[in-house]
């Protein structure tokens, strides 16, 4: 790819004839399809189908994650065209991805929102495609894990994030995004014993037995071994990872609701997702990205490279007979 492709090549979200291969459009311009997939509802012949979710209405905090699945898919056509780097295999070349574009709802019906994610969702991986979704603040998980669960049964879960999000919560009809892993974990839809989350620093006395790495632990002991103790946790059994942008320090991403000091850098988040190749997992997504409180963009780039590494790691239990 070079020079002579820059020239010619455009719009690839609508014009790529093949769901596999490297683009080179100018960065500047071109239809914003997630890593210049192509935007299509057919996944026949799909391996990871990347959707969005501009859902925002559960937020404690800052609203203005609505806006996240937009701005990371303007922000993945900053990444360099060719093979996601560190991986010993090209996921853009070996793996069909698509950009499946966003879930329709009405934003003014919001008891039918959660319903109408699952089935979004359960679509998708009706056709034996994973879903690597873009929020969208962090409630969206739940709704998605009901589809997960659906498929595959109780789910481990590995989060990245500040925050435990299971403080109590026995109304299932609430929609709050501090409250679903809990409601996720009463409803079966997630096995406590075999989840992990990494890189909390709020105080939540009830963890309802889900393993916890803290964000000082991860300091202290490196992503290396913070990866290789949550592999350990989830063994073989189906994964879903949820990334939580705010689970980065504010540091490397202020554009988030309820920013905590104290967090992962990019270096360490990138070097953890890497080692965590190998585990069984099933589908992802990367939340909480708000792009009005952060005029820099980096926020919305640390998504779409956490998005990335979820079809990395995805193809990697493709390839692998996964």
């Amino acid at each position: 790819m070079g020079l002579e492709d820059a020239k010619s090549q455009v719009d690839h979200g609508f014009t790529r004839d093949d769901l596999k291969g490297l683009t080179n459009e100018n960065t500047f311009g071109g239809a914003l399809s997630f890593l210049r997939r192509r935007y299509t509802k057919d996944l026949t012949h799909a391996d990871i189908a990347v959707t969005g979710v501009p859902f925002d209405q559960a937020v404690t905090n800052r609203p203005g994650t609505r806006l996240g699945p937009r701005a990371i898919r303007e922000a993945s056509a900053l990444q360099a065209p060719d093979a996601p780097y560190g991986w010993p295999f090209d996921v853009l070349c070996e793996m069909a991805i698509v950009d499946y574009g966003d879930l329709a709802f009405d934003y003014a019906n919001i008891p039918a929102f959660p319903a109408a994610l699952t089935d979004h969702i359960a679509g998708i991986l009706a056709t034996d495609t994973a879903s690597v979704t873009l929020g969208g603040d962090h409630y969206i998980s739940f709704p998605i894990l009901k589809a997960y669960a659906a498929k595959y049964g109780p789910m481990s879960l590995i989060q990245i994030d500040a925050h435990t999000d299971t403080w109590a919560d026995d109304n299932m009809d609430r929609v709050d995004h501090g409250t679903m892993f809990y409601k996720a974990v009463k409803m079966g839809l997630v096995d406590p014993a075999r989840s992990v989350q990494i890189g909390i620093r709020t105080t939540n006395e009830d963890t309802l037995g889900v393993n916890i790495i803290d964000a000082a632990t991860v300091h202290d002991i490196g992503p290396v071994e913070t990866a290789r103790r949550a592999r350990s946790i989830v063994g073989d059994h189906p994964v879903y990872l949820t990334f939580d942008i705010d689970g980065l320090d504010p540091a490397f991403a202020p554009g988030t609701g309820t920013p905590v000091w104290g967090g992962l850098s990019s270096a360490q988040a990138a070097r953890l997702l890497r080692e965590l190749a190998g585990i069984n997992i099933k589908g992802g997504d990367v939340v909480e990205v708000s792009p009005p409180f952060d005029t820099t963009g980096a926020t919305a780039i640390a998504g779409a490279h956490v998005a990335t590494e979820l079809c990395c790691l995805l193809g990697w239990r493709l390839r692998n007979g996964g």
